[in-house]
């Protein structure tokens, strides 16, 4: 069973940072992808952020140029490194990761951000 733990939420001001690790229970090269979802309160949860194994690296428009998804394949872990945060940030950060054959995927238990204005 593969586990993913997420850590580095809280509360940040508008215009600060935050960092958010996942730690994976198995080496993160295993995963075809992994990547970070966010679901605000009334709505769909949305892709942010993803990593392939080649290290190809995708961003949703709103968070261009202010987040960056990271791995670290000594810890085993993918981050999101999120700067300039919004408060149309605040939602609650899920890691996610998948794999292709058979197609599968693996979430985390979800690590709240909160941006006040």
């Amino acid at each position: 069973q593969v586990q993913l733990v997420e850590s580095g939420g809280g509360l940040v001001q508008a215009g600060g940072s935050l960092r958010l690790s996942c730690a994976a229970s198995r080496s993160i090269f295993s995963f075809n992808a992994m990547g970070w979802y966010r679901q605000a309160p009334g709505k769909q949860r949305e892709l942010v952020a993803n990593i392939n194994s080649g290290g190809r690296t995708s961003y949703v428009d709103s968070v261009k140029g202010r987040f960056t998804i990271s791995r670290d394949n000594a810890k085993n872990t993918v981050d999101l490194q999120m700067t300039n945060v919004k408060p149309e940030d605040t939602a609650v950060y899920y890691c996610n990761g998948q794999f292709v054959s058979p197609w599968r995927q693996y979430w985390g238990q979800g690590t709240q951000v909160t941006v006040s204005s």
